[in-house]
């Protein structure tokens, strides 16, 4: 069994229509990934999720259902004067969404500052691969997200896998700026790129996905997938310089691409774990993403993704 951590942060979610019909369940790109993860990699892989939250009975029922989707808490921090943050996904009828969040003051965003957290720290020494996405990153205070990138850098350095999704939310980010270097520290080190070139487009004004795959390898980045939404993806390696395109079968009835990327990374992890190749890897996130656009909210029913093993179905 593979042991990985994904850091992050895990919000209540409000799905729907302002002061209409509205449904409360709980996401985070983070967290989607790992719960996605952990459905259809089975018994292969250990994965810690790793945030903070808080003592309350939101949280509680949150850490609660983690474990019964078969994630590892015991890293979670439990910081009694916070709480989870929270956001609402109004969608419009292509199944398109928009947020609005309340998360200044979540425990997450503290993480860092929790006096337990150098023993996390340890402990993301003894998995094989640590993923997190620029959300997890963007959450931080600066000096915080400078420890954490020292850290991770320290981790790479000592053969630690780093998996990143640059995963762009602009209003977390005080401009443009910081964002560039903050994402450009990371893809100095990190082994496994998973991006939307919707993001590499904004935040790096690439023209095309091929020149957003070349300017990853100039920063460092030594494999990396390129998501092109219904168009598939693009998969390259910098040792060899080559890139293959990696169609996906249309979804026909499209109901909320909320965490489309994240079931993505998801399918891609189980395959990359199991050192399956990458075109493979690419066709296991399609199908996991597939499935996941056709129902509503960031985390669907256990039983939608129920027949989806990637431990046990092989895919050509």
């Amino acid at each position: 069994m593979k042991r990985i951590a994904i850091i992050g942060e895990c919000m209540i979610e409000l799905n729907g229509a302002p002061f209409g019909a509205m449904q409360q369940t709980y996401g985070g790109d983070s967290l989607n990934t790992a719960v996605y993860l952990a459905r259809t990699a089975g018994d292969a892989v250990n994965i810690d999720y790793i945030t903070a939250m808080g003592t309350d009975a939101l949280s509680e029922g949150m850490v609660a259902r983690w474990q019964q989707e078969g994630l590892n808490t015991e890293q979670v921090l439990r910081d009694p004067q916070r709480q989870p943050g929270l956001y609402l996904i109004q969608l419009d009828e292509q199944g398109e969404r928009t947020f609005l969040y309340w998360r200044n003051q979540s425990a997450a965003r503290h993480m860092m500052q929790h006096p337990q957290f150098d023993a996390v720290a340890e402990h993301l020494a003894s998995c094989e691969l640590v993923y997190l996405s620029g959300i997890s990153l963007a959450i931080l205070p600066a000096e915080d997200r400078r420890r954490l990138l020292s850290l991770l850098k320290t981790l790479s350095e000592q053969g630690v896998v780093i998996a990143f999704d640059s995963n762009y939310r602009p209003a977390l980010w005080h401009d443009l700026e910081e964002t560039r270097a903050a994402y450009g520290e990371i893809l100095s080190f990190t082994d496994l790129a998973l991006v939307t070139f919707d993001d590499e487009q904004a935040i790096w004004g690439d023209e095309v996905p091929e020149a957003a795959l070349s300017r990853l390898y100039r920063q460092g980045v030594k494999k990396a997938v390129i998501k092109l939404g219904a168009e598939g993806c693009l998969y390259g390696e910098a040792a060899s310089g080559q890139a293959e395109l990696v169609g996906t079968t249309p979804v026909s009835h499209v109901v909320d691409t909320t965490s489309a990327g994240d079931a993505f990374n998801a399918g891609f992890l189980a395959g990359y774990l199991a050192e399956k190749p990458a075109a493979v890897c690419c066709r296991q996130g399609h199908q996991l993403a597939g499935i996941v656009i056709q129902h509503k909210g960031a985390i669907i029913p256990a039983s939608a993704t129920a027949d989806v093993n990637f431990t046990t179905t092989r895919i050509a």
